[in-house]
């Protein structure tokens, strides 16, 4: 799929699904901020995806990887509005197939409302697995949330709060990624009681609150891993 536009879908402008060895090169997505649910490019239950050379604002994820998502690369990745390129949410449903093998390198953020996440619901109903994950050369300009982990994601009070993740994230890289924050909070890692986030590294991390008077801030709970090379207001593991 290259060198086309998609611009103002009603839903998911590009919905791959089932699908092997897809490549989605020099794409643009286009859709209002503030419109529900227009996330850019989805990917669900497919192996061997590659994007790149794309630009995407939009009202919701301008990526989202769902379950059973495998081999997944992006790379040279323009995204806002937008809110953020998202891993899940994972455990809503049945039967979720592990996410695996996920590379986003050299992509920039303007403005989004997350930047790099990874969520998945606090009372989650299977059990997949969120592993091998790369994260490098990202650039951050004006993100609200620039890195989150939520192993307590519960939109709009639609599951049981202090529920029993099942949902196991290991292996996750940060590295390499700079730039701002639009808040305090430049790193969260909330992951769940019952069951900690493992083997979360955060290498050579450089983002400031945009706002001189106010310090930035990391906010781990339950996260076990290293950093690298970040100052300490941002090394909580």
């Amino acid at each position: 799929i290259r060198g086309i536009t998609l611009l103002n879908s009603k839903f998911f402008h590009m919905n791959i699904y089932s699908s092997e060895n897809v490549v989605v090169d020099k794409v643009t997505i286009k859709a209002p901020g503030d419109s529900p649910n227009t996330d850019g490019i989805h990917i669900g239950d497919s192996t061997n995806v590659t994007i790149s050379g794309t630009t995407i604002g939009t009202g919701d994820d301008c990526i989202s990887i769902g379950p059973g998502s495998k081999a997944i690369r992006v790379h040279g990745v323009r995204c806002g509005p937008g809110h953020g390129i998202s891993v899940g949410s994972l455990g809503r449903y049945k039967d979720e197939k592990d996410v695996e093998d996920v590379k986003v390198t050299d992509c920039t953020l303007v403005g989004t409302s997350n930047g790099l996440r990874i969520k998945s619901y606090e009372d989650s109903k299977s059990s997949p697995k969120a592993s091998k994950f790369l994260y490098e050369g990202v650039t951050m300009d004006n993100v609200s949330y620039p890195i989150i982990i939520d192993q307590k994601y519960c939109p709009n009070n639609i599951c049981v709060k202090s529920g029993a993740s099942k949902v196991a994230v290991s292996d996750v890289v940060f590295k390499n990624i700079h730039g701002t924050s639009n808040t305090p909070e430049a790193i969260t890692l909330n992951c769940a009681n019952n069951l900690p986030c493992q083997g979360v590294q955060l290498v050579n991390v450089d983002i400031k609150y945009n706002r001189s008077n106010n310090k930035t801030m990391s906010v781990c709970r339950n996260a076990a891993g290293k950093s690298i090379g970040v100052a300490k207001e941002l090394a909580c593991l």
